[in-house]
């Protein structure tokens, strides 16, 4: 890190980055830019202008709302963050290195996504479902252009990847990729969760999609594509548990080690909320030695479980900035293509002729499957399951299939995830 923050500070101009939503996340990530030495942000896009005139406010930088590609780039050259409401434009523009996608919106971030590739910007993505259900395309459209495509550091994808990461270094081999989730309930739906939206400071819809557990699976299968891992049964085990140490206890991690394929998994309960882990094997007398110093933490071998406690969203994503642009290597891609996807299934008895409402709705939650796992009829992702209408009524619980639905194959986010599924490793 001392190398990265000197490297920062001896640029002769610093990183410029675009930033697409101003959300939570959004709002986090251009006010790190702005403490982070050598690295900028020099436009915001948001649907709600208030809210992103807002942000650049509250960090006291001078900014200039604009509607033409041209007002954006004189605003950028004037040194004023350029505000907008229009993400396509702020990703076409000519005056950033980086595009950041930090909106929730799917089919339109795989819009964003593209027009960054095409003019020319490495792209980090902390809109986890456009990532996945893009992303082997978006990856593959990148490399041929010499750029760098990857998930942002700072949320649980990000940091599981570098726990894995560490515990290569160290010799140890990945058995488990886990995260740590508070709380699960799969009927959440946008009125429900309002009183814990508000505590929050989340919009309900996306408050929801965390707590019924589609973003959990959303992110793990992030991790499963990124390193060829799969999960052991649809949805994840998700054991509940006081502390993490009992992951001893909860899963057989000899038995998927014979199984000769890593998993993702989670653990229900177990503090530290928002931590991440990594189970690895090590059969090495002389490092089962030495961290028998430590059996109630890591465990008495051969199997151990180290863990991060947080995860810090924007804190932690320039780095991941500085790696892209700098260093040209991604955190996390999805090299081995669509090995887990994330499927639809019915919160509620639902009848013929409803519209399904996507992450976070009234309608589905969305569990992540092996993409081998039943090859002869297809589920509708979650991340496309927005817009659509049921052919035929799909019982509580239920999986949904693409041939209950009624929908185009010709919409942007059906094309864009047909091309991301047709890449091969």
């Amino acid at each position: 890190m001392r190398d990265v923050l000197k490297r920062l500070q001896s640029l002769d101009r610093p990183i410029r980055v675009a930033i697409i939503g101003v959300g939570s996340a959004g709002q986090g990530l251009f006010h790190q830019c702005g403490i982070t030495p050598g690295i900028e942000c020099v436009g915001i896009a948001d649907v709600d202008l208030a809210k992103a005139v807002a942000a650049a406010d509250a960090c006291e930088r001078p900014s200039r709302v604009v509607e033409r590609q041209g007002e954006l780039e004189d605003a950028i050259a004037a040194d004023l963050v350029a505000i907008c409401a229009d993400g396509e434009m702020l990703a076409q523009t000519g005056s950033a290195d980086v595009l950041i996608d930090a909106s929730s919106a799917i089919a339109e971030g795989g819009r964003f996504a593209l027009a960054a590739i095409e003019t020319g910007k490495d792209l980090v993505m902390m809109n986890a479902e456009a990532d996945l259900i893009f992303g082997p395309y978006l990856m593959r459209l990148a490399h041929d252009r010499g750029l760098v495509y990857t998930s942002c550091d700072g949320d649980q994808p990000g940091c599981i990847a570098r726990l894995v990461d560490d515990i290569r270094l160290w010799g140890f081999e990945p058995v488990m990729a886990g995260n740590i989730k508070g709380f699960l309930d799969r009927y959440a739906d946008p009125t429900s969760i309002i009183p814990e939206a508000r505590k929050r400071f989340l919009d309900p819809k996306m408050c929801a999609g965390y707590t019924d557990g589609t973003k959990l699976s959303v992110e793990m299968a992030l991790v499963a594509n990124a390193f060829d891992l799969e999960t052991m049964v649809p949805g994840m085990h998700g054991p509940r548990a006081d502390r993490l140490i009992e992951v001893f206890d909860l899963f057989d991690f000899a038995a998927i080690r014979d199984g000769e394929r890593p998993v993702v998994d989670y653990v229900l309960g177990s503090r530290p909320f928002g931590g991440v882990f990594a189970v690895g094997y090590c059969d090495s007398p002389y490092q089962q030695k030495m961290l028998g110093w430590f059996p109630s933490e890591v465990g008495e071998g051969p199997f151990y479980v180290f863990d991060r406690p947080y995860h810090l969203v924007h804190i932690e994503a320039m780095r991941c900035i500085v790696e892209a642009r700098l260093d040209r290597e991604p955190l996390l891609e999805p090299t081995y293509g669509f090995k887990t996807n994330v499927y639809a299934y019915a919160k509620r008895d639902l009848r013929r002729g409803e519209r399904l409402d996507g992450v976070g709705g009234y309608t589905c939650y969305g569990l992540i499957e092996n993409c081998s796992a039943n090859p002869s009829r297809s589920g509708v992702p979650i991340c496309l399951a927005e817009d659509v209408t049921l052919a035929t009524d799909i019982p509580k619980d239920q999986k949904i299939f693409l041939d209950d639905i009624d929908y185009d194959p010709d919409r942007l986010d059906y094309r864009l995830h047909a091309l991301a599924a047709a890449e091969r490793p």
